[in-house]
């Protein structure tokens, strides 16, 4: 591949992160987890409330991730968990503090039963400019197949090895 990748993602569960990582493995580039400067509370039932009036209202949090070289990834890889069938608080706040003109997006979604929901379309109106790519979407971990469907993906929207 001739393009800069970038490999971004917020994972709570690590589910996200394993996608992430495997997606380098096959693509290269440089990973980059986005972490709010304020991290969700580890008791899950906690978190979920959280999250849910989070995504509600649309809050932004604060990140503790930058990336000083944004301008140089012509790729960028956004990875998320779908949470109340959207991106994440901390990926909508990465997305709105970054120039998306020019740049191809990727994303990709991970989930506990909700499927894609508006990933992909929020994604979108956050990354005006940017050329969107399809979704991929993975239950969970994507199972004892993930590489597989990750491949599959990757081929699909023409970014194999």
């Amino acid at each position: 591949m001739n393009k800069n990748i970038l490999i971004t993602y917020f994972s709570y569960t690590g589910n996200t992160r394993g996608i992430a990582e495997q997606i380098h493995d096959v693509v290269g580039g440089t990973l980059l987890e986005i972490q709010p400067a304020a991290p969700y509370s580890s008791d899950y039932e906690t978190c979920e409330a959280q999250a849910k009036r989070e995504t509600r209202v649309g809050y932004r949090p604060v990140l503790a991730t930058e990336c000083d070289d944004f301008e140089s990834y012509d790729m960028i890889f956004v990875g998320s968990p779908n949470w109340f069938n959207t991106i994440s608080p901390p990926v909508a706040t990465f997305l709105a503090e970054h120039n998306w003109d020019g740049k191809t997006i990727v994303p990709f979604c991970t989930n506990g039963g909700g499927g894609l929901g508006r990933v992909k379309t929020d994604i979108g109106k956050l990354c005006e400019g940017g050329k969107i790519l399809n979704c991929l979407e993975l239950y969970e971990n994507g199972g004892k197949d993930a590489n597989d469907k990750i491949s599959r993906w990757l081929s699909d929207v023409d970014l194999s090895k």
